[in-house]
């Protein structure tokens, strides 16, 4: 079986969703001034700052007064890139993150069915080989986070970290350019005509959000362990120390198989009271992918 796609067209890159996850921002803001790398034959690469007020503030999400700009903004992005789920969307956004968790450069995936994009990460994976670049699926639907990317066909996340909020680093700003890059050099193969043939990849999948131990006010008592800390990715297992109260008392982790957890103390995330996400590793496999005939009698 073989999954014949349309051209892709036009390629949003967002930077700037969260303004003080600094990475994007500044590619973002260069390849405004110079889009000479980012530039495809036959594809319209358009760079955007998603959230141009966050951004001058350096923060993270709006104040009270701004939701209603939040709300103008989302319908912007819609209208722009959009709208969702018609022909006239664009084919694919990356949507770059930074993050204070130690998840390396990770690519987050929406939708395990959609061949295109299992390809193109199979194939970023492979660019980018012996770095590790870990996928993490958000489908389940009480687990989604809210995207501006998914106006798109095809919407990609990169989260890129460790990071301070606030801060870049050279080394983390460049992990998240070479995930576009070879996002970019395989949407020019595959507008060219270069079949791929089946491929699997391994991805983590998110099962549940954990929180922090609270008291009956709700505060935080226990933060997370040091064994854990920066063990992104990792196995975790039954009896793994998992948080330490004040107290020096060691809160284990209690489950019947092993996960993986990612986000681990995350600072955007103490106020959505997650400490980290567990995760199953599975397989996402996608079938032989090629441009469909009508795409290639017209290119």
């Amino acid at each position: 079986m073989s999954s014949p796609c349309a051209r892709v067209r036009r390629v949003g890159l967002f930077g700037g969703t969260h303004g003080n996850e600094l990475s994007g921002v500044l590619l973002v803001r260069h390849w405004q001034q110079d889009g000479a790398e980012i530039q495809r034959p036959g594809v319209e690469v358009k760079p955007f700052l998603t959230n141009p007020r966050a951004v001058e503030r350096c923060t993270s999400r709006p104040v009270v007064e701004d939701i209603p700009y939040e709300v103008r903004r989302a319908q912007e992005i819609n209208h722009i890139f959009g709208p969702k789920g018609s022909d006239d969307a664009y084919d694919l956004i990356f949507d770059l993150h930074n993050t204070t968790s130690n998840m390396g450069g990770t690519i987050i995936l929406e939708n395990s069915r959609d061949d295109f994009t299992i390809q193109m990460v199979h194939y970023i994976k492979n660019a980018l080989a012996p770095e590790p670049c870990p996928v993490l699926l958000i489908e389940h639907p009480s687990l989604k986070y809210a995207t501006t990317r998914s106006v798109a066909k095809h919407p990609v996340g990169v989260e890129v970290g460790p990071q301070p909020q606030g801060v870049a680093r050279a080394d983390v700003l460049d992990k998240m350019r070479k995930i576009v890059k070879h996002g970019l050099d395989f949407v020019q193969l595959f507008n060219e005509g270069k079949e791929f043939p089946p491929c699997t990849i391994e991805v983590f999948k998110i099962m549940e959000k954990v929180d922090y131990p609270r008291n009956k006010n709700g505060e935080i008592t226990a933060i997370i362990h040091p064994k854990l800390q920066d063990q992104d990715w990792q196995p975790l297992k039954n009896g793994d120390p998992l948080f330490l109260t004040l107290d020096g008392e060691v809160v284990p982790y209690q489950g019947n198989c092993t996960v993986y957890p990612t986000f681990i103390n995350e600072a955007a995330y103490y106020e959505k009271k997650q400490a980290f996400v567990k995760t199953e590793k599975i397989k996402l496999t996608a079938k032989h992918l090629r441009l469909s005939v009508s795409e290639q009698s017209t290119s």
